[in-house]
């Protein structure tokens, strides 16, 4: 990777302010570490600094021609910073190395860019038996330990750059698009929209806050990708919301639609929710004897399904490779998305629409939501979902994450009358909103409680003579028989809170047995996947 900037310049101190570079005649590990975590602190956000090997230094300033380094020595000290990154430096942390020619001397440059997972702390001594860590800072030319005012600064950095505020290295400034950020400034009626023409990218982007880094190297900031990169999925994959539609049957059917939206967070956003509403929506009229004005409702409130997938979309993990998903059901629909809220959130406290979370995910994507009206930010989205729930006469909305807080479902149940419309046209009898299939609307909660279900599994080759009606792998099989199940629903049905190791050895059994199989085949590890008994 080359330099942002001319060697030449960066000699001279232009633009890079002096209390950016280091200058070391030779190798010196021990006090170049201390450098490296000096400036991956950054502790005044001036975007890291550089390290030239090679080149002695008096008063703060090179000292030139530069003294020079071996080239037999570049690749040793090379693969000597790789192990201190690892070893030495807490959490790890690697500088950009480069070598170059100076006067005919080989000199290393270390470009060392203010680091997304601050404080940054490095062992004191690099001896056998040293084992002691400090943090460094910058203060003028030098690097110092961090103590008293220093350390207590330092310390309120110690919540990570949140992911949507961090620059990304793997961009390019070019990488946003002008038109969609002038777009954007346009629909929001900034004034900034009137300058922007006369403004170049960088100073654009620097001013709508979504280009970060020093001046000689910026960066997007991964907020900036997200809104104005026509195709941010090359930088996040699983940026995108999937509608998947199941008229009939449900997740273990064969019959579905399914539509997958992509592009910059506003087009995505919009595009799904205009797919949900022009194809997903339909509205029941009821009649009421003795009065001429009917009640109007819809199957599911459109403004409900906004919340929720607006809510998805601000508060999601961008770092996790699993998208939003939209999953429309006969009689229930769920938006899900990972990983859940923050811990600070308890279950109940969200149910009563009183969750204040502690810190937000996406601070900046909030910001940017917010002007465009999708959301008014204040963890008003679990509250108007409820609202609109009732406004429409549907059941109550419904909220789970689990233990781990790795995924967040928002439920929404028909409205009944559009149940009953639907059932009525397929001739069928209304079935209940929610189905009394699912584990959780059994009243017995022990499994020997429960009927013995009948099916051929237990006459199969494949099935053993161990597996009794006392083995986990029968109860498994008894449970999966009434419908698909997911591991923590399978475990409810065992009467345990969550799944055991013999239980996902006992899954694990059946389906290398050929007795069971997934629901989602193409995605083992989805969060979403289902067991449910192989049929012949």
């Amino acid at each position: 990777m080359a330099l942002p900037i001319n060697i030449k310049d960066l000699l001279n101190g232009k633009p890079v302010e002096w209390e950016r570079l280091e200058f070391k005649a030779g190798w010196n590990p021990e006090a170049i570490l201390h450098t490296l975590c000096a400036f991956a602190n950054d502790i005044n956000n001036l975007g890291g600094g550089y390290i030239l090997i090679g080149v002695a230094e008096s008063n703060g300033r090179p000292v030139l021609p530069p003294v020079g380094i071996e080239p037999s020595q570049i690749d040793a000290i090379q693969k000597e910073l790789l192990n201190l990154g690892f070893s030495a430096i807490a959490p790890y942390y690697h500088p950009i190395a480069v070598p170059v020619e100076i006067e005919g001397r080989h000199v290393l440059v270390l470009w060392a860019l203010g680091g997304p997972t601050r404080p940054y702390k490095a062992k004191t001594s690099l001896g056998k038996d040293s084992r002691d860590y400090a943090y460094y800072v910058r203060k003028g030319s030098s690097t110092i330990r961090a103590k008293g005012a220093d350390e207590t600064e330092l310390m309120s950095l110690a919540t990570t750059i949140p992911h949507d505020d961090r620059v990304n290295q793997q961009a390019k400034v070019e990488s946003l698009s002008r038109d969609l950020m002038q777009d954007y400034l346009q629909q929001v009626g900034s004034d900034l929209a009137r300058q922007a023409p006369d403004l170049s990218l960088v100073e654009l982007g620097r001013q709508m806050g979504v280009i970060g880094g020093p001046d000689e190297a910026p960066f997007p900031l991964n907020v900036g990708l997200m809104m104005f990169n026509p195709e941010p999925w090359r930088f996040f994959p699983a940026m995108q919301i999937d509608v998947v539609w199941f008229p009939k049957e449900g997740p273990g059917g064969n019959k579905f639609s399914e539509k997958i939206f992509k592009g910059p967070i506003p087009r995505m956003t919009r595009d799904a929710l205009d797919y949900i509403k022009r194809n997903l929506i339909t509205e029941t009229v009821i009649k009421h004897h003795g009065r001429a004005e009917a009640t109007r409702v819809e199957n599911f409130p459109y403004d409900a399904i906004e919340e929720a997938v607006v809510n998805a979309v601000y508060h999601r993990g961008y770092d996790t490779r699993e998208p939003i998903e939209v999953r429309i059901e006969r009689n229930e629909l769920f938006v899900i998305s990972y990983p859940g809220p923050d811990r600070s959130v308890r279950l109940e406290q969200l149910r009563a629409g009183r969750a204040r979370p502690r810190r937000y995910r996406n601070r900046r994507i909030g910001e940017f939501l917010k002007e465009l009206e999708f959301t008014e930010g204040r963890a008003t989205g679990i509250p108007k979902i409820m609202e609109a729930m009732e406004k429409n006469g549907s059941p109550p909305a419904e909220f789970e994450f689990d233990e781990d807080h790795s995924y967040f479902m928002v439920r929404l149940p028909i409205h009944p009358a559009a149940l009953e419309v639907a059932a009525s046209a397929a001739g069928e009898a209304t079935p209940p909103t929610r189905p009394e299939s699912r584990p959780e609307s059994r009243p017995e909660s022990r499994p020997e409680s429960r009927p013995e279900p009948e099916g051929e599994w237990r006459s199969r080759p494949e099935w053993r003579a161990d597996w009794g009606p006392e083995s986990i792998h029968y109860r498994i099989m008894a449970a999966i028989a009434r419908t698909p199940l997911g591991r923590s629903e399978i475990a409810q049905a065992l009467g345990h809170k969550s799944i055991s190791g013999a239980a996902k050895q006992a899954i694990a059994d059946l389906m290398e047995a050929c007795l069971v199989e997934y629901t989602l085949p193409e995605k083992p590890n989805s969060r979403l996947q289902k067991y449910r008994i192989l049929r012949r």
